[in-house]
């Protein structure tokens, strides 16, 4: 197979030789788009073949019923199947009530209506309304169901830095501690016996005199998992209330989402994508520095 282009709805790959009738059509369009996809655009007519050339549709028209009004943010990497939109702190991921708006899906959903893109953002994973950094979405269902699957495998690869409170006494480390819901609390999370298996690698980056910069990696995708992970190590984030953390640094958990890295879901190529520091992220490592 050598090369592909886009015209419209369809994707259109151009094989070495023709292609010889619909089994062979079907297998080069799994190949492809995985065994699920290239059977159901099969059976709807979405999968056409002439002589060398195998015609996928890939991209259909979708209303995009999630569009919101205008709200900037920043797409630090795109294409024709994904993007990865750049989450500011005190936006939502997606809604979490019927009607509720100024979520970054709908953000996202109006910036491509306005680009003229008939499609329908669908995000991978999520962040906490405070957490600044990258967020991964397809743009079809297709795409979605390769991506969901990627990050079940965990080939998508998220670093985070953050502030935390008091001085580490290792340079690096290991947290493996389940994390459970807390039942004392409709939101907290807490490290649990009975919880579900969290492990979160940390890195020292910089020390202040009662903080530190840190670097983490997650093995594992639990909710609020760095934010519960550093407070039973004793060292919460700053300005994370919820969890032990000192409101007066910052008006938020000092947590940024640094880099994302995933296979491409069409290529498999690596695409790492990195997200700068937001404004309070450098104001704050300044006051730290100053103290």
């Amino acid at each position: 197979m050598s090369g592909w282009r886009r015209q419209g709805e369809w994707l259109e790959w151009r094989a070495a030789g023709d292609i010889q009738g619909r089994e062979q059509a079907r297998q080069l369009a799994s190949a492809l788009i995985g065994e699920k996809w290239s059977r159901t655009l099969l059976h709807n007519g979405g999968l056409l073949w002439q002589g060398s050339r195998l015609r996928l549709r890939l991209f259909p028209e979708e209303p995009n019923v999630q569009a919101d009004e205008w709200t900037d943010i920043e797409f630090l990497y795109e294409d024709d199947f994904c993007f990865v939109a750049d989450k500011p702190a005190g936006m939502k991921v997606h809604p979490t009530a019927e009607g509720e708006k100024g979520t970054l899906l709908q953000a996202a959903a109006s910036r491509l209506a306005a680009e003229g893109q008939l499609c329908r953002p669908r995000h991978i994973h999520r962040l906490d309304e405070d957490t600044t950094g990258p967020v991964l979405f397809a743009k079809y269902d297709w795409v979605q169901t390769i991506l969901d699957a990627r990050m079940r495998e965990k080939s998508i690869g998220r670093t985070y830095v953050a502030f935390v409170q008091g001085r580490l006494a290792k340079a690096k480390g290991r947290i493996d501690a389940p994390i459970g819901r807390d039942r004392h609390h409709p939101t907290r999370r807490r490290v649990s016996p009975t919880g579900e298996s969290a492990v979160t690698l940390y890195e020292r980056l910089e020390t202040y005199p009662d903080a530190a910069l840190v670097r983490l990696t997650l093995e594992t995708g639990r909710t609020h998992q760095i934010r519960v992970h550093l407070s039973h190590l004793g060292h919460p984030l700053i300005g994370d209330a919820l969890y032990g953390g000192r409101r007066d640094a910052i008006g938020r958990q000092a947590l940024h989402g640094e880099a994302l890295v995933f296979p491409h879901p069409f290529t498999n190529e690596p695409v790492a994508v990195s997200s700068p520091w937001p404004a309070d992220f450098g104001a704050l490592q300044e006051r730290l520095k100053n103290l």
